[in-house]
């Protein structure tokens, strides 16, 4: 894997710079959910809510969404934490990669069910290959690349990075 398309530096730079975004959106907030889905918008959730939590004073709430990727609609949606928790509460919904915009779209219909205070989308790359009209507000860095191409996010203990295969 030779295509680096960000380093372990660059990814830090830009998960700051995430974080300070959805910080200016919710400067009023005295909480904020952030849900990773499971696998790298996970990882890449701890990463946005450890910088949130040394920049602000709002509570920050991890939650993690489960869904099985190749068929959500069949396997449905989960959260670590109940919907009263996120009710009428400010939600950063984070993945890793924006491909088709399937998984996301489908976190977002998860979240629509229950009033909320503010819904807000958040990846670390972002893949112009959308089949459904969804957008991330906070994104990382835009790639156009081929349907053939993938791109790989490896988080790892001071090694993190993005390559394309």
């Amino acid at each position: 894997m030779d295509n680096k398309i960000l380093s372990h530096q660059q990814i830090q730079h830009t998960i700051r710079r995430i974080a300070y975004q959805i910080y200016e959106a919710n400067v009023e907030e005295k909480e904020i959910i952030i849900a990773g889905i499971d696998g790298g918008g996970l990882q890449f959730a701890k990463k946005l809510q450890t910088v949130l939590l040394k920049i602000t004073g709002a509570e920050i709430t991890l939650c993690k969404m489960v869904m099985d990727k190749a068929n959500p609609l069949k396997s449905g949606v989960e959260t670590s934490i109940p919907e009263a928790e996120y009710r009428n509460k400010s939600v950063v919904l984070v993945d890793d990669v924006l491909n088709s915009g399937t998984t996301l779209i489908y976190g977002v219909h998860h979240f629509l069910k229950t009033p909320l205070k503010q819904l807000k989308t958040a990846v670390l790359v972002n893949r112009n290959h959308k089949k459904y009209p969804v957008k991330a507000d906070y994104k990382g860095i835009s790639l156009s690349t081929s349907l053939q191409e993938h791109v790989h996010v490896e988080f790892k203990a001071k090694n993190d990075m993005v390559y394309l295969d």
